[in-house]
């Protein structure tokens, strides 16, 4: 008995449970994103999707978005509004007033607001009311504008000194692209979704059986950086005589496109095939958040039988949203990843390793711009991305996936390939950056197809 207990206390020394600490701090000045927060103020110069314009009728709907309980409204003029949940009079929830052919009006005592938050009427006060005419002078309803963009209600919530243009991305108006608009709900704070985007090591564990194998495939990692405004987590990988290259993107602060998730498996050739989402994760307070998205279906997105509520679940996070506990256990998917961290991570005791450098660039971008902003400095809008010769305004994008005919000659340069690869394709796509829509795909894709047949030229030479 006694030689089994030495035996066991000997095997048993390196657990080191008691003496080390797993708890930690956030990142607080990402996670925090209520007004005056350094991260809420930033995220505030910039437009966000809100809403889905289908789900909204006829009623006034209580939403929060960035920490602020907010009333979304339609008028009976068509107008859409986003106002303060608080009527100004006695703080009664304009959620419960009443959509007036102009603006909303309170359930309490009747006063209407336009959607600018201008009084328009105060009911129950005599004609030649001091008060009431003081009043409409003097008092405002916080609102903020709405943009109705494809089925999508955006919102800026920023100061109007700073308004921004509304950004126009090219995958918004792609030839026989069907696009569906999506929300996709996460109990966690944003950081932690929006990271996935740029970590293209994670899709090879945790998508491989749900997406096809290639993506099981780690090959080779790559990361870059475009005008401090722009962020690519790109993947090389070997299935069969191909090479798959597939770009992850990141406009700043969170706008997100990636390769498809159905369409391609390595197996196929393709030439620039377009994001399976166009996408947006939007904070909802410090420990939830929502990505708005567009599914995109059609020859160079996901196949359109995806376009169903259950298959857009599937392309937003590999598996479906509403499961059993011990389904999720056996085949977690995002959420699972991103929610077991706990709704905000603790991102001190994080250890970040070379695969991870795509988060930290992105992560270690956007806290300058939170200080630059509290020294007056205004980050920059995604329409510095937008410099191709026609002067469109058209931001061009990259989540794409190019799968090429590449046998490998030489098992022992086969990183060195891969790595090759990743970089001609990336420089062909970027080369295309001074032309727009259909001009700009076709070279990408003529130079694409020239780039794989020098390859087989090589190869028979």
């Amino acid at each position: 008995m006694k030689d089994t207990e030495a035996l066991d206390r000997e095997n048993f020394e390196s657990y080191c449970g008691y003496h080390q600490t797993w708890t930690g701090g956030s990142i607080s000045d990402l996670t925090k994103t209520g007004p005056s927060t350094v991260c809420g103020e930033y995220l505030r110069r910039y437009w966000h999707p809100v809403f889905i314009t289908s789900e909204l009728g006829n009623k006034p709907q209580l939403i929060k978005i960035l920490n602020e309980e907010l009333v979304l409204f339609q008028d009976k003029s068509g107008q859409y509004g986003l106002v303060h949940k608080k009527c100004p009079h006695r703080r009664a929830s304009l959620e419960f007033g009443h959509c007036d052919d102009h603006g909303i009006r309170c359930c309490y005592h009747g006063w209407a607001f336009d959607v600018d938050g201008t009084v328009l009427d105060i009911p129950g006060e005599p004609k030649d009311s001091i008060s009431a005419s003081n009043a409409k002078q003097k008092v405002r309803l916080g609102a903020y504008p709405v943009k109705q963009y494809k089925g999508l209600l955006f919102a800026y919530m920023g100061p109007m000194g700073e308004l921004p243009e509304f950004p126009i991305y090219d995958t918004f108006d792609l030839p026989d692209m069907v696009m569906t608009p999506y929300a996709a709900p996460f109990k966690c704070n944003w950081i932690q979704v929006l990271d996935a985007i740029v970590d293209p090591v994670h899709t090879a564990f945790l998508h491989q059986s749900q997406f096809s194998d290639g993506f099981g495939e780690m090959g080779e990692i790559k990361f870059y950086e475009h005008l401090k405004v722009r962020f690519f987590g790109t993947a090389s990988r070997r299935v069969g005589d191909n090479v798959w290259i597939r770009v992850n993107e990141l406009v700043l602060p969170n706008f997100t496109q990636s390769g498809s998730a159905f369409a391609a498996d390595g197996s196929q050739q393709r030439y620039f095939g377009r994001s399976a989402f166009t996408r947006w994760v939007v904070p909802v307070d410090d420990e939830s958040c929502i990505a708005f998205a567009w599914g995109n279906f059609g020859e160079r997105g996901d196949p359109i039988e995806f376009n169903t509520p259950e298959g857009m679940q599937r392309i937003e996070q590999g598996e479906l949203l509403d499961r059993s506990y011990d389904e999720k256990q056996a085949n977690p998917g995002d959420v699972e990843a991103v929610e077991g961290m706990g709704t905000i991570s603790d991102h001190e005791k994080e250890y970040l390793v070379s695969g991870d450098r795509g988060i930290s660039m992105y992560r270690a971008q956007i806290r300058k711009y939170c200080r630059n902003l509290k020294k007056g400095r205004r980050p920059p809008q995604p329409a510095v991305l937008s410099n191709n010769v026609l002067g469109d305004g058209v931001i061009p994008t990259y989540g794409s996936d190019t799968i090429l005919k590449r046998p490998n000659v030489n098992k022992n340069k086969e990183p060195e390939l891969l790595r090759n690869a990743n970089q001609q394709v990336m420089d062909i796509i970027f080369s295309g950056d001074a032309l727009s829509g259909s001009e700009r795909d076709n070279r990408i894709i003529e130079q694409l197809k020239a780039l794989e047949d020098n390859d087989r030229k090589k190869i028979e030479n």
